[in-house]
């Protein structure tokens, strides 16, 4: 076990659960201060209620990541919590429909993946760096997808909304990089999570053939390379999307 994060505060979202849940659990095990975000408020009052059995300083907030004034006010809670923001890790994310050729997606599950994924992936982002910029330090992480890079068929809204998450991450990274604060992501190819259980069974066995390795990615692997990523050690990083991708990123 490392301190790495030892007196540092992160806001961790979709962290009822997934990826999220995990890179808590590993921010937690060096540790660090966990602000924890999520929309499903039965399950993060049991997450933060098992972090404090362990020791851990915790504590839940209810927030829609598409909503911007619930995102401002979150944040602002955090920082009247815990002093100040080091760290975000933000996982939200939703699916949306599969095996659906683009013709036949509903324009109206479109317009909510927007929301989630990429509108809440720009909302968090805006709100949490002007408090890291005026403390000296920040460290991001936005969780993109082998989609956003490949582009899945069947799956418009994911492909294209993840694929704008790696815009944002160029995009902010760049605007950043003098600041003391890095802007990275992480595009993993299928993740065995909760979220996937909704995915179809004949597209999920596609994007599984995918994969040379011949298996879904782990949440434990996820978080080890989130927790490297969003340390000091990984200072002359920014900008840049990490894959994890069992050997399917061709570049």
């Amino acid at each position: 076990m490392t301190q790495r994060f030892e007196n540092q505060v992160a806001v961790l979202t979709g962290a009822a659960n997934g990826i999220g849940l995990g890179i808590a659990k590993r921010i937690a095990e060096d540790g660090g201060q966990l602000a924890l975000w999520d929309i499903n408020q039965k399950l993060l009052e049991e997450r933060v209620t098992a972090m404090k059995d362990k020791g851990v300083k915790a504590k839940g907030y209810v927030v829609d990541v598409s909503d911007e004034g619930q995102v401002q006010a979150a944040f602002a809670s955090v920082v009247q919590d815990f002093g100040k923001i080091d760290i975000l890790a933000h996982a939200a994310g939703i699916v949306g429909p599969t095996q659906i050729k683009v013709a036949d997606y509903p324009t109206q599950d479109f317009d909510q993946i927007y929301r989630v994924n990429l509108r809440g992936s720009f909302l968090v982002c805006k709100y949490a760096l002007p408090y890291m910029e005026s403390n000296g330090y920040g460290r991001i992480v936005l969780i993109a997808s082998i989609a956003g890079k490949e582009g899945n068929p069947m799956m418009a809204g994911y492909s294209a909304t993840k694929a704008g998450v790696i815009g944002l991450v160029k995009g902010i990274g760049k605007e950043y990089a003098t600041a003391n604060i890095t802007v990275n992501g992480i595009a993993p190819a299928v993740i065995k999570t909760p979220m996937n259980e909704a995915t179809g069974p004949e597209q999920l066995k596609y994007m599984t053939s995918k994969i040379p390795m011949n298996r879904l990615g782990t949440v434990e692997e996820t978080a080890s390379l989130a927790a490297w990523i969003l340390s000091q050690e990984a200072s002359f990083n920014t900008g840049f999307v990490f894959d994890l991708s069992g050997g399917r990123a061709t570049y």
